[in-house]
């Protein structure tokens, strides 16, 4: 089913070019994110040596949001704008960041009880929370926090700025001509801890999924000025 992501026997087969196995170019993965498909992004093995699997916000499903808690079982988050983090009011979740790599986390949030929302922790609340927050009339009012959803604020300038996930996300969705917000989550591997290049062309392989790397994106933009 286009624009949402499918298990396993549904996922249409890889096609990566051999020569560049088990990467995809930026070219590529830009069509598999407008076709409302998941990708995985790779950073550099001397950063977090980690790949995100993502879904243009857009296009995100309760289904591909189970599949994506199911499958890669991370930490689930969505990366945000500034414009957008600024719209909502969503200052950092902490005063001083000391983290390694400077995570962007801003406060978490839920939909607001008076939209319907329960809990905010079933995966269709979830996704509905993600819906409402790249809806650019949502405002703070028709949110809560905490909530169970955990935003991340690119940093303006992508990741030529800062080569992270959060802003990977954000610039790939530019290029596509798609909203600029996209869904994101660590892979793991089966036994908990983080998937590495050799896991992640396995999980790619067995969803069909593209992948690529965060250098990549950076030559990608560096190449086009």
């Amino acid at each position: 089913m286009k624009h949402e992501a499918q298990p396993q026997s549904m996922v249409e087969p890889s096609r990566h070019d051999p020569v560049r196995a088990p990467f995809s170019t930026i070219d590529e993965v830009l069509v598999e994110l407008r076709e409302g498909r998941m990708v995985i992004i790779c950073d550099d093995e001397d950063r977090e040596n980690e790949g995100d699997l993502c879904i243009a916000a857009q296009f995100v499903t309760s289904t591909a949001l189970n599949f994506m808690l199911r499958e890669a079982a991370g930490y689930l988050f969505v990366s945000l704008t500034n414009d957008d983090c600024d719209r909502l009011d969503l200052h950092w979740q902490c005063p001083e960041n000391t983290s390694v790599n400077g995570t962007p986390l801003t406060v978490t949030i839920d939909g607001h009880p008076k939209h319907g929302f329960t809990t905010g922790v079933s995966v269709s609340e979830r996704t509905r929370t993600i819906k409402m927050a790249i809806d650019p009339t949502s405002t703070p009012s028709d949110f809560v926090r905490p909530g169970h959803i955990n935003p991340l604020r690119s940093r303006d300038g992508g990741v030529l700025v800062r080569n992270g996930h959060t802003e990977a996300m954000i610039d790939l969705c530019r290029l596509a001509g798609l909203y600029p917000a996209a869904v994101g989550i660590e892979i793991c591997k089966p036994d908990g801890e983080m998937a590495r290049v050799a896991d992640l062309t396995v999980f790619a392989a067995k969803h069909g999924l593209k992948m690529c790397t965060i250098a990549d994106l950076v030559a990608h933009l560096q190449s086009a000025g």
